[in-house]
């Protein structure tokens, strides 16, 4: 596996992408397809459900860092014996299906039970705030977490209740909100932040711009069929922000010059 390092490096670059298989993805040869389809398509890390035969897939098939998320804190601690590179508080979109819900407090209270498992042992831990809260309640979490010493944050989006719109409209609305929250929370925290539910290609950027530091893609990648298509939706993702970071070093390379020119 790689070190976690690689991903701290490309979240202060602003283009670290992570690929989600899914908290409750078990089946084996999709995780597998997923965690290659992440290595050969140039992403910075790989987020798999924290059980040991789904891990063991993962550390077989690729050699970039693994996140292993879960809502209980001994599972967590006890990937971080397996060799996980980081542990995730979430992610919650697929727990939200089954008619789960989490509170800020809820999760405020399964991290200080989490890094109280972890403490000495310098594990990377990022944390999902709770897309159904209120945004004052997702500002004053975020707020809390930094003071805690969490590394990441991750946002996610949550459509209203009663909207059933279905394929890329669906994500495109989703993306929106967990956009609208990567905005809010990074004028009032220093922490990384990282956006996720319906990003794709085409909303990363987007992200990007509103103060993310990373992105979390789930289903664009997870629910497709072949694992070609994975690595080629992937790579349009690293795409669209090496892109991205060309335009922003080559406005600032002109701003500066036409700052000499006056």
């Amino acid at each position: 596996m790689r070190s976690i390092e690689v991903f701290k490096r490309h979240l202060r670059e602003k283009r670290a992408i992570k690929i989600i298989s899914g908290i409750d993805n078990y089946d084996l040869e999709n995780v597998k397809k997923v965690v290659s389809a992440a290595q050969m398509g140039l992403a910075s890390a790989v987020d798999v459900a924290c059980d040991k035969a789904v891990f063991d897939v993962a550390t077989k098939n690729t050699n970039l860092p693994i996140f292993v998320s879960s809502i209980q804190p001994f599972k967590l601690a006890q990937a971080v014996k397996w060799g996980a590179n980081a542990v995730e508080i979430g992610n919650f979109d697929a727990l939200y299906a089954k008619g789960e819900s989490f509170s800020t407090d809820v999760v405020y209270e399964i991290t200080l039970e989490t890094m109280s498992l972890l403490e000495g042992k310098n594990t990377f831990v990022c944390v999902t705030i709770p897309g159904n809260a209120d945004i004052k309640d997702q500002i004053e979490l975020a707020k809390k977490l930094e003071l805690l010493g969490v590394d990441l944050i991750q946002t996610e989006g949550m459509k209203p209740q009663g909207v059933k719109t279905v394929g890329a409209k669906a994500l495109l609305e989703t993306a929106q909100a967990t956009i609208g929250n990567t905005l809010e929370l990074s004028r009032h925290v220093s922490i990384p932040i990282m956006s996720a539910s319906g990003i794709s290609a085409q909303t990363t950027p987007l992200a990007f711009a509103a103060g993310a530091s990373a992105v979390g893609v789930g289903s664009a990648v997870n629910k497709l069929d072949t694992q070609i298509e994975m690595v080629a939706t992937i790579r349009n993702i690293v795409a669209s922000v090496s892109q991205r970071n060309s335009l922003n070093r080559e406005y600032a390379r002109n701003t500066k010059e036409l700052g000499m020119l006056k």
